[in-house]
């Protein structure tokens, strides 16, 4: 079953003449179906190739613009699937689009770390990037009625929303293939591209991270209980970004002394590989983090939802010296604004006071789950 691709339409207007188009996002979130797709409804020849492809690579690392004109013929566009797999890509894509007029190019990477820093510098002004996450509730939308998308929340919080998890109904198979996936792919591109070698404190690493949403972390801390330096882990939460595996919110200050603005607060793309990683799957009601799931779940989605909707947003979270805060601080068109997560609805929660005084054109609002829905999409 193909579930409708936000990020199709985007795609749709950045594929074009003398530039490359590369697509970023974690494995098995739905890169190949989305260019296959795509390519479906060209009317124009199109060369699809893997990356992973040893034929393949031979002609994309060759330097020579006469192989790679050959390489792609007649071709009006060429798809590079898995393109961090070819050395040097960057500069070879950089030749197609200088040599072989009107050539459109997609490519799309599982690790932005190995991926952007072969096509940033040779491609800059050549190039467009998007993102592609586990599915946007924003998309499951065309597929479900209100309530049954409500009915669906629970299972969402606790297997996430990766495409095969979402389209399997039985809750033991979603747990074979998410625990599957943390075991197998979640750290493939680190240890193969990044002199990575040990894949036990990078699972330890995200598991504490996993107890931690929504709190500010302290890479000293997190050092001092894996045993590693501080350097180190400030690299493995980098690297563990440009794999799409988590995110991180910086604090929000304009200078008031009270404010903190140094402190970062992580949250995992997915809640599925969250739960995977900590071994817990169990129901909400036998849960004491559904408070946290939530919260990750909210965030993440919004996430989505402004990169799937080419809205230019600012995000972080708000937090004094005197532990006042709001979870999530956006700014978009000059207008400032502040959410609170709460996956128990409140009576009435009102905006700090601090947050009042220092900004009172803001505004402020309690998401819950009776009316999250126009939040995330």
């Amino acid at each position: 079953m193909y579930v409708p691709q936000a990020q199709l339409k985007n795609l749709e207007k950045l594929v074009l003449p003398g530039k490359a188009l590369i697509v970023y996002g974690a494995r098995q979130t739905g890169k190949t179906t989305l260019v296959k797709r795509y390519c479906e409804s060209v009317n124009e020849s199109y060369l699809y190739v893997d990356g992973e492809d040893l034929a393949v690579r031979d002609a994309l690392e060759s330097h020579s613009v006469e192989r790679l004109k050959a390489f792609v013929g007649a071709n009006r566009l060429l798809v590079v699937d898995e393109a961090q797999s070819i050395r040097k890509i960057g500069r070879n894509l950089k030749l197609l689009i200088d040599h072989v007029p009107d050539l459109k190019i997609i490519a799309t990477g599982s690790s932005s770390f190995e991926l952007a820093k072969d096509v940033g510098e040779p491609l800059t002004g050549r190039s467009y990037v998007l993102h592609m996450y586990p599915l946007a509730q924003l998309e499951l939308a065309s597929m479900e009625n209100r309530h049954e998308t409500e009915s669906c929340l629970e299972e969402r919080l606790v297997y996430g929303s990766y495409p095969e998890v979402v389209l399997l109904r039985d809750d033991s198979l979603r747990k074979r293939h998410l625990s599957t996936m943390v075991g197998v792919y979640l750290f493939k591109d680190i240890l193969a591209h990044e002199n990575v070698r040990d894949s036990d404190k990078l699972r330890r690493l995200l598991q504490l991270l996993a107890f931690q949403i929504g709190k500010d972390v302290s890479h000293n801390e997190l050092a001092t209980q894996l045993g590693m330096s501080k350097n180190t882990v400030a690299r493995y939460l980098d690297l563990l970004e440009k794999v799409f595996v988590i995110f991180h919110r910086n604090g929000f200050s304009r200078n008031l002394r009270k404010e903190l603005s140094k402190s970062n607060r992580y949250y995992f793309f997915d809640n599925g590989v969250r739960n995977a990683l900590i071994n817990n799957f169990n129901p909400l009601s036998l849960r004491d983090d559904a408070g946290l799931l939530w919260e990750n779940y909210v965030v993440s989605e919004r996430l989505k939802r402004n990169e799937y909707g080419g809205l230019f947003v600012s995000s972080w979270f708000w937090r004094t010296y005197d532990r006042k805060e709001i979870d999530l601080v956006e700014e978009s068109g000059g207008q400032l604004r502040g959410y609170e997560m709460k996956w128990k609805e409140a009576r009435k929660t009102s905006a700090p006071t601090d947050w009042v005084k220092q900004y009172p054109e803001a505004t402020f609002e309690v998401v819950h789950p009776g009316n999250y829905l126009p939040f995330i999409t």
